[in-house]
């Protein structure tokens, strides 16, 4: 077998891993898009590693877009074949998917106007987007689901099993059973790790015993906050800012699962009498259609969420909160002078709305913007978390007053210890792991915590490296 890595090799984002076995037979694991603005990955998102119309199907660990958002683009240039997912992940990607062709096909429509205007392009030379609406219609009819803890037939010798990874609704862990002449390999592929005792979402399954393990590093140099402490922080900077200054909460949250566990934190602290009497506003279409899918899939929740159900029949919403799907209605938001707590996309802010309250917000004394996630390098978010005094938004440089706050506790990667954890079941088992989907300098440190853990034969692959397996 040969094993390629395509995508979020050293880097956060553009999950792709090519297998290969012996017989010829090609699957991709995930299909990511790259975001950020690395000048070495300016390419990525429009060319292939490999031929698409060789790849013989495709299996998903989950909906996130810098794991499937490549997908449309996969099916435009040539592959036909199956896409393999959980069926909620089926169900996240029908609407995220639609949302990322609209926003290619704003941006291009956006930058062939200026082109056309400082007259750089002629109208036979307009640039196309990377993919369409249409291209999502047909990428969600090769869509084939699979439930949790079912080893499903993706070809003769080749068997696909999904376990919960914990990450978000739907997510999984992907381990592959091949059949060859000599003997049965295991083969895993981690997608992204949840964390332990988080709220909506069970606690991430172990793997089978592996062969091979190709695992995420984003969080493998550090520790996240402790839970404990992590309800009454955010109770803290929801005093400081919306009662004490009377200003604007700010919180950049990725639509999936990051937005849902916060409205869920902050309807929980509301039915306990906790949360003060602020409006509140979820100001993303893509968040509102996603709360609604979180719904129809139960099968996903913990035991604490199905026992506060017994509560509160909609977790994701009370009195005070507004779901914003109107773009007049989201514009009006930045001429509110009124406290709110204002949740919007992306976590990166490097695309969205919430870049427009950023811009009208940041240069506040009285408002807060609260990070809640990893922000790679390059991004807004990514800017920001490093601490700067100015920042440039929509062409503008933007002086940052507002106090920024990290609470990287609501972040759904698992930590080194957490990662560590998921991985130990392994050690008497595994042959090689493949660190992806983390900075270098993560991997680095994280490689080195396995090794002193007992595992010996740790590998962080560049972009393009192949290796043969045996």
């Amino acid at each position: 077998m040969k094993l390629k890595f395509c995508g979020a090799a050293q880097a956060v984002t553009g999950s792709a891993h090519l297998l290969t076995l012996d017989d010829g037979f090609t699957i991709l694991l995930d299909c990511g898009l790259y975001q950020g603005k690395a000048k070495d990955m300016k390419g990525f998102n429009e060319e292939w590693l490999f031929e698409p119309s060789q790849i013989d199907c495709v299996i998903l660990s989950h909906a996130h877009i810098d794991h499937t958002g490549r997908l449309p683009k996969l099916i435009r240039d040539g592959y036909a074949g199956p896409v393999y997912s959980t069926h909620a992940t089926r169900s996240l990607c029908s609407i995220m998917l639609l949302d990322s062709a609209r926003i290619q096909e704003r941006d291009t429509e956006w930058m062939n106007k200026r082109l056309l205007k400082k007259k750089k392009i002629d109208r036979d030379e307009l640039l196309d987007p990377l993919y369409t609406t249409d291209d999502v219609h047909e990428t969600m009819t090769r869509f084939v689901g699979a439930g949790y803890n079912q080893w499903v037939r993706i070809h003769d010798d080749v068997e696909v099993l999904f376990r919960d990874a914990g990450h978000i609704l739907g997510s999984s862990s992907v381990t592959l059973r091949i059949q060859t002449h000599e003997r049965t390999i295991h083969f895993g592929f981690s997608g992204d790790v949840g964390r332990p005792n988080r709220p909506i979402l069970r606690d991430p399954q172990k793997m089978p015993a592996l062969d091979y393990l190709i695992c995420e590093s984003t969080y493998g140099n550090r520790l996240h906050e402790a839970k404990p402490d992590e309800e009454e922080k955010f109770l803290r900077i929801i005093q400081e800012t919306c009662v004490d200054r009377r200003g604007k909460l700010i919180i950049p949250a990725f639509s999936v699962g990051r937005t849902q566990e916060i409205v869920y934190m902050l309807d929980r602290m509301e039915t306990m009498g906790k949360l003060p009497h602020i409006p509140g506003y979820v100001d993303s279409p893509l968040a509102v259609n996603a709360t609604m899918i979180f719904g129809s899939h139960p099968e996903c929740y913990d035991s604490d969420l199905n026992e506060y159900l017994l509560i509160d029949n909609n977790p994701f919403g009370f009195n005070n909160l507004t779901y914003v799907r109107d773009v007049e209605i989201s514009k009006s938001l930045n001429q509110l002078e009124d406290a709110c707590i204002i949740i919007s996309s992306s976590g990166m802010m490097n695309a969205g709305r919430v870049r427009h309250h950023l811009f009208n917000n940041i240069d506040s004394e009285k408002n807060t913007l609260l990070i809640v996630g990893y922000c790679a390098p390059g991004t807004p978010g990514g800017i920001l978390r490093n601490g700067v005094e100015t920042i440039k938004l929509f062409g503008e440089w933007k002086e940052v007053k507002a106090r920024i706050e990290i609470m990287d506790s609501f972040s759904a990667h698992a930590d080194r210890n957490e990662l560590i954890e998921f991985i130990q079941p392994q050690k008497q088992h595994v042959k090689k792991i493949f660190l992806v989907h983390g900075e270098l300098e993560s991997q680095e440190v994280f490689a080195q915590a396995l090794n002193d853990e007992g595992f010996e034969f740790v590998e962080i692959p560049e972009l393009g490296q192949e290796y043969s397996l045996r």
